[in-house]
């Protein structure tokens, strides 16, 4: 597989055309300049309470720790019927704060989580999906640190020990998925990009929460620690870490907010402007009452 970690992705083209592609993910979003689209419905997921499964496969791949989802799992809200396939992460390394995919105005979070669904309507599963414009639609959820473990992140995350090394896989019991996401799904970012890893297509409608969920320092250290890249035979076995593609260009794609952007924070130029008009205002009406006044006396 392609080495983990910004090093190799510039040679990511040469095996994988699409990633030489002009509608590539992740992106750096501008918040200002996203366009409010305030039809964007809230997404709605059915089915992500009470799976119908007991148990769910959990696995690390040798790029990222994957959590298999049965399609019975639905999201609403979009262009489709669109079923889950699977989640999974991105993070950097112990000791480092940043290893999210997206950025915010710059701001690299510390990790990002994915969930995949593909247009059931369409096609019959998630790798047939992905070879075709909108096949696939990811939410994005950017993870912080806070002060508290998040308990369904520990549904997860306690079970890492079991994947260490790549190839393994372990079952894990099946809980609320809802519970990862963060609580307002009315509000994200939307755009068309791609895959985030080879083969990198571009057949993603891609929905990112502004609003990040978050998660004890303790929970990220175990993310960040506790995977292999390396399968258990191999005499130097390499920490699974800075698994993150580097920000891709926008190249003229519209990123579309469900939500009114803030207006921008006036200039010190134009707040002494209005302080002086408000002050020179005030003294031209003072001068007016007095002389007036005076006038009447």
């Amino acid at each position: 597989g392609c080495p983990p970690g910004p090093q190799g992705q510039q040679h990511w083209p040469e095996g994988h055309p699409a990633c030489g592609g002009r509608a590539q993910s992740p992106i750096d979003i501008a918040t200002a300049r996203a366009q409010p689209e305030l039809a964007l419905p809230p997404l709605q997921p059915q089915g992500y309470e009470q799976p119908e499964t007991p148990r769910f496969s959990l696995a690390n791949n040798g790029h990222t720790a994957v959590l298999a989802l049965p399609p019975s799992l639905r999201l609403g809200g979009l262009p489709g019927v669109f079923a889950a396939a699977q989640l999974h992460f991105h993070w950097g390394r112990p000791g480092h704060a940043e290893g999210a995919e997206h950025l915010l105005d710059g701001h690299r979070a510390p990790a990002e989580m994915h969930v995949v669904h593909f247009d059931a309507g369409r096609f019959a599963d998630a790798s047939e999906a992905q070879q075709h414009p909108g096949g696939l639609a990811v939410l994005g959820v950017l993870l912080e640190v806070g002060t508290d473990p998040h308990p369904a992140y520990d549904n997860i995350l306690r079970h890492l020990g079991s994947i260490r090394y790549a190839g393994q896989s372990t079952s894990i019991p099946s809980f609320s998925v809802r519970d990862l996401l963060p609580p307002s799904l009315d509000r994200y970012y939307r755009y068309n990009g791609s895959l985030t890893t080879p083969p990198c297509f571009q057949s993603v409608l891609w929905t990112l929460f502004p609003q990040p969920v978050r998660v004890s320092r303790a929970q990220l250290e175990q993310l960040q620690g506790s995977l292999y890249s390396t399968e258990e035979a191999e005499a130097e076995p390499h920490p699974l870490v800075d698994n993150f593609r580097a920000p891709q260009e926008l190249n003229q794609r519209l990123v579309l907010s469900s939500f009114p952007t803030a207006p921008p924070c006036p200039h010190t130029g134009e707040i002494i402007a209005i302080t002086f008009g408000a002050v020179a205002g005030c003294v031209c009406l003072f001068l007016t009452v007095y002389f007036g006044a005076k006038r009447m006396r």
